[in-house]
Formats: structure tokens, C-alpha cells, sequence
């Protein structure tokens, strides 16, 4: 049995990145892996049970100053020791870079790494994976916007990186008439236009530009932004300031979003950058056509397809009109292009195919690497897995071009 130690610094931020470390860690346990789940700290309890029922092992490392506590690499370190994982797998910067310098003390025959975002951070995170790739076997993005971003900000080298896309539980998240009905009952709004946006109530989301376009739209329009983070008083106090506070409803965070995307007709995602965002391919898998800021993941879930509509980044003239051309769309037009939707996340995104294509990665890197070792060295055959990955439709080798929308280096900063 092939053993994997997935590597995050928390659950309880419930963001894309934990969303699908959970899910990866859940397929495959049910695939016959021996699965772990080790977190830095603030580990979710629920999470942890529901991983736990899926017969995944939780360890928090209760790190208390991050990467300065260095009893948290210690832990790490001698329970990379005692279990010896077959491959440990890390996503975020925090965590790769330990899983990269704990290879120095704990060998391990894997060492892989996953890239959630195209902002690429300020010098310090920059200098951080230039100076430890020689630690590492591979590194996944989850979108060429990602990888070209990385790319250019020489965060990564190109013969090392791999585009695989997040996956969806599309049997999990499906429309649901009766939820419709039933929260809309709730919210008592009938058949008002219920437009949704959610995710951290942080700058890089940019509600504020999100609530100046919904301003701009009729009158009966509603929207629920759920989320919490440092932005929620002022937000609110925007909403009100734009005469919206009878229209906005702030719920706070969701664990569970499924039942406001059964509910709603339309998502909307304001980001300044993205990596794949989850929530838009959860709408997708929900029959709920979207739109979104041009910017990375965003365009390759939505250019060029019938599933929702493209606007500026941080213009709310652009995103209202691109909000307002989805809202002028009769109902059947906008129940044709949510079932577009739902049939791309299906093609291009199912979750069972996220996990097939992880699992053909991780088989040729541990072919290509036999032995526990304290450098990256593995090697795998890039024609035939990008010829596998394309098969899928999501693209494989990065190109080192940027996408529309991939923030350049000085532009990530403010993550």
C-alpha cells in the first residue's frame, strides 16, 4: 500500500487550497492509500472527524510563531521518521518549504509541491522557493495562469512543473430544486434575481469593487456575499453607504456552501487574482452560470465557453455590465448556460479524473525515484504525461507566457 503525507498549514481557513486537500486526501484513502493529513497549526476539529471517518490520520504540529517555532519542525521531523511516507505532498508556501528543508533531516523518496495562486508574493516568499527547488521532486499548478506567473517570477523551473487542475465531487455538488425553494422561502425574496459571491472577506477578493457594481443593478436584486475576514466592518458600512443595506445579506462564514449556490441565479467572483478559483467551478457543478474578473483560473474555466461572462479586474462599471447581461438574459437562456456550466466541471474537472491524474503522477515519480534521499532528483517522462494530462483537456506543460489576468511579481505583494 502506497503511503502519502499531505502537508497544509491549516483546515480551519476552508479556502480553495484546504477545500481540495481534504478532497484528495478523502479520494484517495478510499483508493487504498494510506493517507495523513499534517497541519501547522489551527487544525480544524470538524474537519479533522470528517477525515478521520474517511479513514485519514490527522497530526497538527501546534506551531505556535510559524516558522520560527522550531519545536513544530522537530514533530514534523520525527514523524517524517517513524512513518516514512512514500510521498510527502505540501500546498501553500508555508508548508512546501518545510516539507522541502525537513528532507535535510527526514529523507523521503517524493517530495512534491502544489502551487494554489498566481500571485507570486514579495521578495521574501520569491527567494524562498528559488533557494529550496533543489529540495524538491515536482511542482503542481492548478491553472497555466499559476504556472506562468511562477515562470516569469523564476519561482520555479520549468522542467519540474506540471498543470494539474483541481478537482470537484460533482455527485456532491449538483442542483437541488428543493433547496431553491426552500431558502429562497427563507430569505422571503420568490422569484427575485439572488445573485451569490463568497470567499474571504480579504483585499484580494475585491468586494468592495463587487458591492460598487451590484449598485448599478436593478433595484430587485439581491446578494448574499458569504465569507468573514478582516474587511467585513467595512463592507457593511459600504453596503449601507451605497443605500444597499435591505439588498446585501452578510452570513458570515459558510463551511457548506452548496445550498446558496442551489438557491441563487448567478455567482459573482471580484477577484484581483486567483489561482483555479474552487468556488467558481463549485457554481459551475451547481448549474449557476457566473461571472468573474479576468484573472487567472477564472479565464480558463470561462473563456471561451457558454458558462457565464467576463469582466475587468477592479472595474465595477465592467462587472456590472457583464452582471447585468446575465441578468437580462431570459430563463431559459441562463438555465442552458448553468447546464453548460455543470458539463465543463464534468469534462474537464470531475474530481475521479483529479484523482486519476494524480495518481499517474505520483506512480512516475516513484519509479523514476526508488530510494529515500535528502535532495530532489526524481525524474519522470514529460511526453507521456503531458500527452495523459491533454487528453483531459486542462493542458499539462506551462508555456511561459502570462495569461490575461496573472499578476506579475510587484503585483502580488499585497497577498
Amino acid at each position: 500500500m502506497n503511503s502519502i503525507a499531505f502537508l497544509i498549514p491549516s483546515l480551519s481557513r476552508h479556502g480553495g487550497a484546504e477545500r481540495q486537500t481534504a478532497q484528495l486526501a478523502g479520494g484517495l484513502a478510499k483508493r487504498d492509500w494510506r493517507v495523513s493529513v499534517v497541519t501547522l497549526a489551527n487544525s480544524d476539529e470538524e474537519e479533522r472527524l470528517k477525515l478521520g471517518a474517511q479513514g485519514v490520520a490527522c497530526i497538527d504540529l501546534s506551531m505556535r510563531k510559524g516558522l520560527a517555532d522550531p519545536r513544530g519542525w522537530m514533530r514534523l521531523c520525527l514523524w517524517l521518521r517513524a512513518n516514512r511516507p512514500d510521498i510527502v505532498h505540501a500546498h501553500l508556501p508555508h508548508a512546501a518549504w518545510m516539507a522541502r528543508w525537513s528532507r535535510l533531516f527526514a529523507p523521503a523518496r517524493v517530495v512534491i509541491d502544489t502551487i494554489h495562486t498566481a500571485g507570486t508574493g514579495a521578495a521574501g516568499r520569491r527567494l524562498g522557493y528559488r533557494w529550496s527547488n533543489w529540495l524538491t521532486d515536482h511542482v503542481t499548478a492548478v491553472s497555466h495562469g499559476a504556472a506562468d506567473a511562477w515562470l516569469m517570477a523564476q519561482m520555479v523551473p520549468a522542467d519540474k512543473l506540471t498543470i494539474l487542475p483541481n478537482g470537484i465531487d460533482t455527485e456532491l455538488w449538483k442542483p437541488d430544486p428543493r433547496m431553491r425553494i426552500e431558502i429562497r422561502k427563507q430569505l422571503g425574496i420568490g422569484d427575485t434575481f439572488l445573485w451569490l459571491a463568497a470567499g474571504r472577506l480579504e483585499p484580494v477578493k475585491d468586494f468592495p469593487t463587487l458591492l460598487r457594481a451590484f449598485a448599478q443593478l436593478p433595484a430587485q436584486a439581491h446578494l448574499v456575499l458569504a465569507g468573514s475576514g478582516s474587511q467585513e466592518r467595512e463592507l457593511r458600512s459600504l453596503a449601507t453607504h451605497l443605500g444597499l443595506a435591505d439588498r446585501v445579506r452578510f452570513p458570515g462564514f459558510e463551511p457548506d456552501l452548496r445550498r446558496w449556490m442551489q438557491a441563487a441565479d448567478g455567482f459573482a467572483l471580484s477577484s484581483l487574482w486567483e489561482g483555479l478559483p474552487m468556488s467558481l467551478l463549485e457554481a459551475g457543478a451547481c448549474g449557476l452560470p457566473s461571472v468573474a474578473t479576468e484573472v487567472a483560473g477564472a479565464n480558463e474555466i470561462l473563456a471561451g465557453t457558454h458558462n457565464g461572462f467576463l469582466a475587468r479586474v477592479g472595474d465595477p462599471a465592467s462587472l456590472a455590465a457583464a452582471m447585468t447581461r446575465l441578468m437580462n438574459l431570459s430563463g431559459q437562456s441562463r438555465q442552458s448556460m448553468g447546464q453548460a456550466a455543470r458539463e465543463t466541471v464534468i469534462a474537464r474537472y470531475s474530481l475521479p479524473d483529479a484523482l486519476d491524474q494524480w495518481e499517474h503522477l505520483y506512480a512516475s515519480l516513484l519509479a523514476g525515484h526508488p530510494h529515500a534521499s535528502r535532495t530532489g532528483d526524481a525524474r519522470i517522462s514529460r511526453a507521456s504525461w503531458t500527452m495523459r494530462v491533454s487528453e483531459r483537456g486542462a493542458g499539462a506543460s506551462a508555456t511561459g507566457q502570462p495569461l490575461p489576468g496573472a499578476p506579475h511579481a510587484h503585483e502580488a505583494r499585497r497577498e
